[in-house]
């Protein structure tokens, strides 16, 4: 499942900061009807708050509620930290420079003579200049290079790098510091600790910051893991190769010294599941990135085509597989297992096929092998899916497919957040379709008037422990078919409609 955590954002020339969205004053003209003693009491009272509340990230850790807190989506401080005039875009040779601006992560430059050394878990960074007695240490910085930096239970399980720039003495060309492998190109240092094994956290938190800090060197660049796994290794080198031409690097495992010329630590990212234009050279967007998934996948896909076709020519009386109907539109839809499962999957099925659909239903497991999946989504019209880690899958689908996700009761702000208006971005034409409380399994277990049922926020903001136990874990979904019919009928006659189109385009 995503990990819901909101953060608070402090946007600028603001000067009232608040965590409580019901309770705090947020109708200034309501506040102006005080007389001019409270009213300067009461904004000196919010300067001092506001100026609380920009010091407490380095002071005190921030709650884990998932929806107790505002959050920035796209917003202006994301914008000024990753911007191409940060403070960072010009580092100077022999010197490390961390941004540390942006509350999602932090990102060192350093260029010069950089050398690793990993069983003390550093990089050092050595000036040309010689400082003739001994080396001195001229600048530290600390580092964890992961993308959830406002979670500092999650950073805490993050290895930290400890970056070293120092003025070397005659020894430094001994054997103390001898680089056993030289790369001429620049270095990317990250990890793939944290939550990475869930798959929207393995694109959201990993590949597509990696992508977007590494783009630039167009594959000329070498990627230095941290809490290195082979399996993700495996699971991401067709995507991996289209990012780099090297092998990458295990910092922990490995213990010879690497050196480089330019590295960056950390990684960038920009909001959920996308890509900011205005923050990448050349203007890179997300269908950029899903350009890199087509890339790394197609060859296998090829593959897969061939085997299908081997193993039909070598059976003496061969059973046609279930294909896409010719001429229907195909809709994907995704399965899940126990919590948040469709309990009539099987009439949606039935339903679909009645309106014209071909349909696939699609169950991906931890060990699924992602390209099998990118091949029937890349195909697909329509994808259905009920909220969860799995609807990150819509980054398979084609710009102008049909994405429909089911929203079970108490999800309306994560699933709007991490896949509605992602998918917007992508180019899909997004439905959301919120369920009623007769579609939720928990209409079984709660009176009608409860609040579970009936404001599922007052539940949300007791804290993330209800809302995982409650409407996470707990909760299926019985769709009502007559209801959700109308969004089905729909799709299909957009699709439909598209493909006339597309067909005069061509006939032209």
């Amino acid at each position: 499942m995503v990990h819901h955590h909101r953060y608070i954002q402090l946007r600028k020339v603001v000067t009232v900061a608040y965590v409580d969205e019901e309770d705090a004053c947020v109708n200034m003209s309501a506040c102006n009807k005080r007389s001019k003693p409270k009213l300067l009491f009461f904004l000196l009272f919010c300067t001092l708050l506001s100026s609380c509340l920009l010091l407490a990230p380095n002071v005190l850790p921030f709650p884990t509620s998932p929806l107790s807190l505002l959050y920035p989506s796209g917003g202006a401080e994301e914008t000024l930290s990753d911007s191409k005039s940060s403070p960072c875009s010009s580092v100077l040779n022999g010197t490390i420079c961390c941004d540390r601006s942006s509350i999602r992560s932090d990102v060192c430059i350093m260029k010069g003579d950089i050398r690793t050394h990993s069983s003390s878990f550093s990089v050092f960074l050595y000036n040309s200049i010689n400082s003739g007695a001994g080396e001195q240490k001229v600048q530290q910085e600390k580092i964890r290079p992961y993308t959830r930096k406002w979670e500092p239970s999650t950073m805490a399980t993050i290895d930290e790098l400890t970056l070293i720039a120092k003025k070397p003495n005659s020894s430094v060309t001994g054997d103390q510091h001898k680089c056993d492998v030289y790369h001429d190109v620049p270095a990317v240092f990250f990890s793939t600790g944290g939550y990475t094994g869930n798959v929207y956290h393995e694109f959201n938190d990993g590949l597509i910051p990696l992508y977007i800090t590494s783009q630039k060197y167009n594959k000329k660049v070498v990627f230095v893991i941290l809490e290195y796994h082979d399996w993700w290794i495996t699971k991401y080198t067709n995507i991996l190769k289209h990012l780099t031409d090297f092998e990458p690097i295990d910092y922990n495992g490995d213990k010879r010294t690497h050196c480089f010329s330019e590295a960056i630590v950390g990684l960038k990212i920009h909001d959920e599941l996308t890509v900011d234009s205005s923050l990448t050279e050349g203007g890179k967007t997300i269908k950029d990135f899903r350009d890199i998934l087509d890339k790394g996948y197609r060859p296998r896909i090829q593959g897969l085509i061939l085997e299908e076709e081997h193993e039909k020519s070598q059976l003496h009386n061969p059973i046609k597989p279930i294909r896409q109907q010719h001429g229907k539109p195909k809709l994907v839809i995704i399965s899940r297992n126990g919590s948040r499962a469709i309990m009539n999957e099987n009439l949606l099925v039935n339903m679909a096929s009645k309106i014209g659909f071909s349909v696939t239903v699609v169950k991906p497991q931890r060990t699924s092998e992602l390209a099998k999946i990118y091949r029937e989504l890349n195909s697909s019209d329509v994808m259905v899916g009920v909220h969860g880690a799995a609807m990150t899958h819509f980054l398979f689908m084609k710009p102008g497919s049909v994405f429909i996700q089911v929203v079970p009761l108490g999800t309306n702000w994560a699933a709007e957040t991490y896949y509605g208006e992602p998918a917007k971005k992508l180019g899909l034409r997004y439905i959301g379709y919120e369920i009623l409380p007769r579609e939720s399994s928990l209409y079984e277990e709660y009176e009608s008037n409860d609040p579970v049922l009936r404001d599922p926020n007052s539940v949300n903001d007791r804290g993330w422990e209800f809302t995982k136990k409650i409407y996470l874990d707990r909760q299926k979904v019985r769709l009502n078919l007559v209801r959700f019919r109308k969004r089905l009928v729909r799709s299909y006659i957009y699709t439909m409609r598209k493909r006339n189109e597309n067909n005069m385009v061509r006939s032209q």
